[in-house]
């Protein structure tokens, strides 16, 4: 899809576009997607890498500069061209892998914790037995069988990502205790500066996501390095962009993309984007269930130091090449305050990355393909992350994954989930999702009565949470606030 250049007339529609929906967004609003497939979520990425937006957004890069920036932005391209070298030697390697056991055992040695949080990424090996993942599988593929006529997903004549939300193997996947451990291990690698702050890093919750079942040899399902949660937000909203304070203040190694304390008070969507996600989400994930070797169809990360790539992406908008777009040296780029351009932005669209419009990354070396995953293995990548999918699956057996990230428990976390509660028990995609009856009339979904275990129960929105040990009052709150959400 590409956009056109913004008229005075369009700017003004969307001026009045954003003002609007800052006016009725509220924590509990339910407002309903499109009735579609994943293929509406494609609609976030503008297609277009010059986007001219309203003047507001030249008074933006003016308020956000400071001169120390010019000094920043070099010490970053300096840093980035010996980490690009470096990713493009290791690839795969780059990515850590812990092995369930050591979680469970709680000894996952430092150097591997600081390799995690270097990079925002992990795989989990061995988490889910072998033959337990390939049965969640088998039973996915006779629930497909057995509403034939009713399933829907992408692309339509040929589904390669199922709009399934409730079926029984998702939702055992989703309650299984080592994927339940193996996100609280992860959340537990975040922290707050703030002890008020409300948030449960130790109660992880269900966000209910798709099925992917590729086939080899497929091309529909590919998507383009990029980041979730927005755009322009990234900038325009006062508490997304305290998240990038160290960056935005010239002091980039002292940003802190595990601090969750600003995360609580952004906006990540301010233009209504198909496609996004409303409950705040640090780790997006996916877990196999069959075997998946690298380059077969599945996910592509760029393993780089997450505060480097992050520095990066916010300074960009402010710099613009002098001549030779190939040359990446300091001296062929100057500031570009004057201009309303927000490289791989553009309202309502995901942050898209690109050779042109953030070339320093150098994206075709440095975007790498996932190691080799066994059925039952995890992996999980920081919402910072840039990612892609593989243009093409080049194996030789389906490609399948549950779609189950890692989400800790906040209060507006839990209207997403008093939400998906109900969604879940009338067997309906959860508000984030195309819209329609989906598996209402489906045969063999789950039972929400028959999930048993109280752990689980607490983690999908069936029963009450408990509080945890050496609990913060923000935690404390965060709880207290979510039950009554939930439960009164």
């Amino acid at each position: 899809m590409i956009r056109p250049k913004v008229s005075a007339d369009m700017s003004k529609q969307m001026n009045r576009l954003y003002k609007g929906h800052v006016q009725r967004l509220s924590a509990s609003a339910r407002v309903l997607k499109d009735t579609g497939s994943i293929a509406s979520a494609f609609n976030n990425f503008s297609g277009n890498e010059d986007v001219v937006l309203p003047s507001r957004f030249v008074d933006l890069k003016k308020d956000l500069f400071k001169e120390s920036l010019v000094e920043t932005w070099r010490d970053v391209l300096a840093s980035l061209k010996l980490a690009v070298e470096e990713v493009s030697e290791k690839g795969a390697d780059m990515i850590p892998r812990v092995d369930f056991n050591q979680i469970k055992d709680g000894r996952v040695d430092d150097s591997l914790v600081e390799r995690i949080k270097r990079t925002g990424t992990c795989v989990i090996e061995g988490g889910v037995p072998l033959n337990q993942a390939l049965g969640w599988e088998k039973s996915i593929l006779e629930y497909v069988d057995a509403n034939e006529d009713k399933v829907k997903g992408f692309p339509q004549n040929d589904i390669q990502v199922y709009e399934f939300y409730n079926s029984i193997a998702q939702t055992e996947a989703r309650a299984h205790p080592n994927l339940m451990a193996s996100q609280k291990f992860l959340l537990g690698l975040l922290h707050s500066t703030d002890s008020q702050s409300e948030i449960s890093l130790q109660t992880p919750i269900s966000y209910f996501d798709r099925v992917q079942h590729r086939k080899p040899d497929d091309e529909s399902f590919a998507l383009g390095p990029h980041i979730d949660g927005g755009s322009l937000e990234r900038w325009e909203d006062p508490g997304y962009r305290s998240c990038w304070k160290y960056i935005l203040d010239g002091n980039w190694r002292k940003h802190d993309p595990f601090d969750v304390t600003p995360r609580l008070s952004a906006n990540f969507d301010l233009y209504g984007a198909i496609g996004g996600c409303s409950v705040y989400r640090p780790y997006q994930g996916l877990t196999a269930i069959t075997p998946i070797k690298s380059h077969e169809g599945t996910l592509r990360v760029l393993p780089i130091d997450l505060r480097l790539t992050t520095a990066y992406t916010i300074l960009r908008p402010f710099f613009t090449v002098k001549q030779d777009p190939q040359n990446l040296d300091f001296d062929n780029w100057k500031l570009d305050l004057d201009q309303s351009r927000f490289p791989g932005c553009a309202p309502a669209s995901t942050l898209e990355m690109s050779e042109t419009s953030h070339p320093h990354l150098q994206l075709s070396r440095t975007v790498t393909s996932l190691p080799d995953l066994k059925p039952g293995d995890q992996f999980y990548w920081h919402s910072d992350v840039i990612h892609a999918v593989n243009a093409k699956h080049n194996g030789d057996r389906d490609s399948g994954v549950f779609f189950i990230p890692a989400v800790p428990l906040t209060v507006n976390n839990a209207h997403y989930l008093k939400d998906q509660v109900q969604t879940f028990k009338k067997g309906l995609p959860g508000k984030d999702f195309p819209q329609g009856e989906g598996e209402s009339r489906f045969v063999g979904r789950m039972d929400p009565n028959d999930v048993l275990s109280k752990s689980s129960r607490q983690m999908l929105g069936l029963e009450r949470f408990t509080m945890p040990d050496q609990a913060t009052p923000g935690e404390k709150s965060a709880i207290e606030k979510s039950n009554n959400v939930l439960f009164e």
